[in-house]
């Protein structure tokens, strides 16, 4: 490795920590000091506390390692084009593309960091952060979610749920079980899908069962639709559901295998199913912007400049690869497309800045 591609390397390393650090202290600062009436409110100690801010951190990373590799890029040629050392590297003849491999070297690097953060940290850490979130903090225990199904304890119910779809904010193969002060079964309701309204539930193609008090026995009747008021909220099956950062890419495969298996729709896990194999390579995409803007010798003559394109550049990322993945979500674009529209989007105008410069 050449003493030129050397320097890159420990300078773009020395200022992305330095970025990273201070992205994760902000962090760690406003989310625990934000979140301190909830933990005092909950009766759950600061120590344990932290202890759910710290969990969170891996997550944090994975989110802010594009931003901080981008940011680097920026300092780092933008420091040099500032120097004039640009003008004479490219004068001795030395080509942006020579430049741009270290570069693309640290953005491979990450890249690897973000599989590796995404399929083993984070969704141990995730899990363990939202149970704290939801048992410790906010006392969620009368609901509980395993695999597919929801079980919800209410004010003399108990609510089976088959399946939730977050984005629809529907439930499927919904049993409700109503007691009486005896814990007697006094009703019974069984539907196959049903939808949030008006601050009840319409259940749909459903079986209601009655206790008759005088002969003992259940009156059966069918219907298609009726409202019913439930002791929840979608945003309480939200909580409940197991996320998609909580799993890695195989149990989430799986996951979906058997929702589609089961006959539901299965469109948000798809999203973010792709959005696993398409978010570990922003890092390329990101050094490639950076390498691409900077090293004309036009742009970011200053240290302020530089962090507010970096800042900019990662803001309209971010923006635009969210209306994706919501497009995704919603069935407007196809899965795999919703994932990796914003990185195709990027990866153009990365390129053609890139050749610009050269």
């Amino acid at each position: 490795m050449t003493l030129l591609n050397k320097y890159l390397l420990k300078e773009i390393i020395n200022i992305f920590f330095i970025v990273l650090t201070l992205v994760i202290g902000i962090f760690i600062t406003v989310d625990y000091l934000g979140t301190m009436d909830e933990f005092i409110h909950s009766g759950i100690s600061l120590q344990r506390a932290f202890v759910y801010v710290l969990l969170k951190i891996p997550f944090v990373v994975t989110q802010f390692i594009p931003v901080a590799l981008l940011l680097s890029t920026l300092i780092v040629f933008g420091l040099m084009s500032k120097n004039n050392e640009i003008i004479i590297l490219k004068s001795s003849g030395i080509s942006i593309f020579y430049l741009l491999r270290p570069v693309m070297l640290i953005g491979f690097i990450f890249s690897i960091t973000l599989v590796f953060l995404a399929e083993i940290t984070v969704p141990i850490t995730m899990s363990k952060s939202n149970a704290i979130k939801h048992k410790e903090i906010r006392k969620d225990d009368a609901i509980a979610s395993k695999g597919k199904n929801i079980w919800i304890k209410g004010k003399r119910k108990i609510i089976h749920i088959k399946y939730f779809h977050p984005a629809e904010e529907m439930i499927f193969g919904v049993t409700c079980n109503f007691f009486n002060d005896d814990f007697k079964m006094i009703k019974r309701i069984d539907a196959k899908k049903g939808n949030f309204k008006a601050g009840k539930w319409m259940l749909q193609d459903l079986m209601r069962q009655v206790l008759d008090e005088n002969s003992g026995e259940y009156l059966i009747s069918f219907h298609d639709t009726i409202t019913e008021k439930l002791d929840f909220f979608p945003e309480d099956l939200q909580k409940a559901v197991k996320k998609s950062e909580e799993m890695n890419f195989k149990e989430l495969l799986n996951y979906i295998r058997k929702v589609e298996a089961e006959g539901y729709d299965a469109t948000t896990y798809r999203v973010d199913l792709y959005s696993k194999t398409a978010y570990p390579f922003v890092c390329l995409i990101m050094v490639l912007i950076g390498t691409g803007l900077t090293a004309r010798g036009k742009l970011g003559k200053g240290l302020p400049r530089s962090i507010a394109i970096g800042l900019g550049i990662a803001f309209l990322y971010w923006v635009f690869y969210s209306f994706c993945l919501s497009l995704g979500y919603g069935g407007l674009l196809p899965p795999v497309v919703a994932a990796w529209a914003a990185n195709i989007v990027f990866l153009c105008f990365g390129s053609l800045s890139l050749l610009n410069a050269e």
